[in-house]
């Protein structure tokens, strides 16, 4: 399927919907040794940061796709179609660490043009960002108490920062 690459300062898309509704997948690793791991996420941003683009994704500690954002240096994000909900439910709630996910959606590992973590063939929408910065969230900075609620166990999460280095839509 062809890609077509979009400006990062020319971007614009229904940001808040793309996380809340329509959900991203998060990949890290390394395409050419065949090393990584995506998880569905619904938490995040883009925008503009240190005069780059960003993207802004948060990662508990206790996923495994945490050891692969820890262990290389860049990931992807990915938007696809509604048709595959139902792939994207089950890379959010089976672990990479328990067997192949990917396969088992059906979804095809291509190579991204400007990182080594990889893309999927299926994506509409595919953000490739390299980090820059990451921070432990620290409870103590809450100031709406209801923010705690997401953290019954205490597994807080780590923020990342990619500066972005490319975004492909469907052509």
């Amino acid at each position: 399927m062809k890609k077509l690459e979009l400006n990062p300062s020319e971007f614009n898309e229904e940001i808040i919907s793309l996380w809340s509704q329509r959900w991203f997948l998060l990949t890290s690793g390394d395409y050419p040794t065949g090393e990584y791991n995506t998880m569905t996420v619904a938490w995040g941003s883009l925008g503009n940061v240190w005069n780059m683009p960003f993207a802004q994704v948060f990662v508990r500690y206790t996923r495994f796709t945490f050891e692969f954002m820890e262990k290389y240096a860049t990931f992807t994000l990915s938007v696809l179609p509604e048709s595959y909900r139902e792939a994207l439910n089950h890379l959010g709630s089976v672990s990479g660490r328990d067997g192949d996910k990917i396969r088992e959606t059906g979804l095809t590992i291509i190579p991204s043009r400007y990182v080594a973590a990889p893309s999927f063939e299926e994506a509409e929408l595919s953000i490739e960002c390299e980090k820059i910065y990451w921070q432990d969230l620290e409870p103590q900075h809450f100031l709406f108490p209801e923010i705690e609620k997401h953290y019954e166990k205490k597994d807080y999460h780590r923020i990342y920062y990619g500066c972005i280095r490319g975004i492909f839509a469907q052509a």
